[in-house]
C-alpha cells in the first residue's frame, strides 16, 4: 500500500500486478498442474488460450484465495453496495474482502477501510494542503493566532498603538464632528447647511477609514510571515518575522499608500459632479448629487479593492515590486471575485462583533467621565474631549490586537488557497514542510 497522500482510481490493478481471479504463491503450490491431453504431447500454450484437461484435481487439494474450503458451488455473487461500481462485503473470509488495511491479510486489493474517497491531505500547519473552505479558513486565522501568539499580538500591538494614534489626532485637532451633528440635528437647518455637514460628516469618517485601512494592510504584510510558518506548522519568533519583512517595508508602504489613493481618486471622481454643482449655487442638488455620485464610486472602489486584496501578501512572501504585486493578486482573484468578497465580508462582520464587545464598554465608560456623559453619547451631541478620546481609544488598541490578526489571516490563507487551487501550492509547501512523498502519485494536485 502506498503511503502517499494521492490516491489511485477505483479498479486499478494491484501493485503486485495480480488480478482478482490470478492465483496466489499458496495455489500454485498446493494446486497441480494439470495434465495434458494424451494425443497432444508438449508443453501447453499459457495464457487465456490454454486448454484445460478433462481430468482435473480433487477439490480438496487447493483452497480459494482467501482461505475458505471449496464447497463445490459457484457462490452467488454480492450484493451491489453504494460506491465505485459496488463492492464485495466486509469482513473476514469473503473472498476480496476490504478494509483489511491494504494488500495484506485482511482482504485482497483492500485500499484503507473501504472506497470512501481519497485520503486526508497532508496537515503540517493549521490548515490541510488542499483546497480550503471557508470554516477552514477562519479557523486557520484564529488558529495561527492562538499558536503564535507571542509574535501576532506583539506585532499587532505597535500597529494598533500606531493606528489609533494617529486616529485620536486627527479626531481631536481636525476632525471635529461635535458642529455638523448639531446641523443634522437642528429641523430647521437649511438645505446648504445640511449639504455641508454631510459633506463634513462624510470626510471625518473618510479619513478614519483610511487610516483604520493602512493599519489593517500594515498588519497583513507585517503578519505574511507568521501565517506562512504557521502553515508549514514552524515556529517564528517576532525578530525572525521583522527581520523578514523589513527588506520589503517600504515596498508594503508604498503599496498601501498607492492603494489607498486609487481608492481616494474614484471617490473623488463620482463626488465631483455634486460638488460642481454645489459650487456652481446649489448646494442642496450638489450635496444629494454629491452623495450619489459618492455611493456610484464606492462600488467601483470596492471592486477594486477586492481585485487587488491580496497584493499584500504577494507582495511580502514572494518578495514582488508593487506593481508586479498588484498584477499578481488580480490573476488570483480573476474568476474568484465572488468567493474572496464573501469570506473577506464574513471575517469583517465577525471582526466588528468582536471588536464591539470590547469598545463599546470603554465608550461608555469614557462617556461617563467626560463632556456630557453618557447622554450626550447617546444623542450625539456635545464634545466628548480628550478624555473621551483616549480612554476609547484604549479599548479600540485591545480589540485591534484581537481583530487585525484574524483580518491579517485570513487574507494570508486566502492567498494560500487562491495559489493552490491554480497553481498547486500544495506541492511546494509539502516539500517545504518535509512532507515525504507527497503528490507524487497525485493526478490533480491542488483542483
Amino acid at each position: 500500500m502506498k503511503d502517499t497522500p494521492g490516491w489511485a482510481s477505483p479498479g486499478s490493478a494491484p501493485s503486485d500486478g495480480q488480478g482478482p481471479h490470478a492465483s496466489g504463491p499458496a495455489d500454485s503450490a498446493d494446486r497441480p498442474a494439470p495434465a495434458q491431453p494424451a494425443d497432444q504431447p508438449g508443453t501447453q500454450p499459457q495464457g487465456h488460450g490454454a486448454k484445460w484437461s478433462n481430468e482435473q484435481p480433487p477439490p480438496g487439494q487447493w483452497s480459494a484465495p482467501t482461505g475458505s474450503p471449496v464447497t463445490g458451488q459457484t457462490p452467488p455473487p454480492p450484493p451491489p453496495v453504494p460506491g465505485w461500481g459496488g463492492r464485495p462485503p466486509v469482513g473476514p473470509g469473503g473472498y476480496g474482502a476490504y478494509g483489511g488495511g491494504g494488500h495484506g491479510p485482511g482482504g485482497y486489493g483492500a485500499w484503507g477501510a473501504g472506497w470512501g474517497g481519497p485520503p486526508p491531505a497532508a496537515k503540517p500547519g493549521v490548515i490541510p494542503l488542499r483546497p480550503l473552505g471557508v470554516g477552514e479558513i477562519l479557523d486557520g486565522a484564529v488558529s495561527t493566532m492562538r499558536t503564535h501568539w507571542r509574535t501576532v499580538l506583539g506585532m499587532t500591538l505597535v500597529v494598533a498603538v500606531v493606528v489609533e494614534t494617529a486616529v485620536i489626532l486627527l479626531q481631536g485637532l481636525f476632525l471635529d464632528q461635535s458642529a455638523s451633528t448639531q446641523v443634522l440635528n437642528d429641523p430647521n437647518a437649511t438645505p446648504g447647511e445640511l449639504g455641508r455637514a454631510m459633506g463634513e460628516g462624510m470626510l471625518n469618517s473618510g479619513v478614519v477609514f483610511l487610516v483604520s485601512m493602512a493599519g489593517i494592510l500594515l498588519a497583513t504584510g507585517l503578519l505574511a510571515t507568521a501565517t506562512s510558518r504557521a502553515v508549514l506548522g514552524k515556529s517564528v519568533t517576532t525578530g525572525e518575522a521583522w527581520r523578514d519583512a523589513r527588506p520589503q517595508l517600504l515596498r508594503l508602504l508604498g503599496l498601501i499608500i498607492l492603494l489607498l489613493l486609487i481608492g481616494l481618486a474614484v471617490v473623488g471622481i463620482g463626488a465631483l459632479p455634486g460638488i460642481l454643482v454645489a459650487s456652481a449655487g446649489s448646494p442642496g442638488a450638489g450635496a444629494a448629487l454629491a452623495v450619489l455620485g459618492s455611493m456610484g464610486a464606492g462600488v467601483v472602489a470596492l471592486w477594486l479593492a477586492v481585485r487587488f486584496s491580496l497584493a499584500t501578501p504577494a507582495l511580502m512572501l514572494e518578495k514582488q515590486g508593487i506593481t508586479k504585486a498588484m498584477s499578481r493578486s488580480v490573476k488570483l482573484v480573476r474568476g474568484s471575485w465572488w468567493r474572496v468578497f464573501g469570506i473577506q465580508l464574513l471575517a469583517l462582520v465577525i471582526q466588528n462583533i468582536v471588536a464591539a464587545i470590547i469598545v463599546i464598554p470603554f465608550a461608555v465608560i469614557a462617556a461617563a467621565v467626560s463632556g456630557n456623559g453618557v447622554s450626550g453619547l447617546l444623542s450625539g451631541t456635545g464634545n466628548l474631549g480628550w478624555t473621551y478620546l483616549v480612554v476609547s481609544g484604549v479599548g479600540a488598541v485591545i480589540g485591534s490586537m484581537i481583530t487585525l490578526p484574524i483580518s491579517a489571516g485570513v487574507t494570508g490563507l486566502l492567498y494560500v488557497d487562491q495559489r493552490i487551487r491554480r497553481e498547486a501550492l500544495d506541492l511546494e509547501l509539502a516539500r517545504a514542510a518535509g512532507v515525504q512523498g507527497y503528490g507524487s502519485d497525485a493526478t490533480t494536485p491542488g483542483s
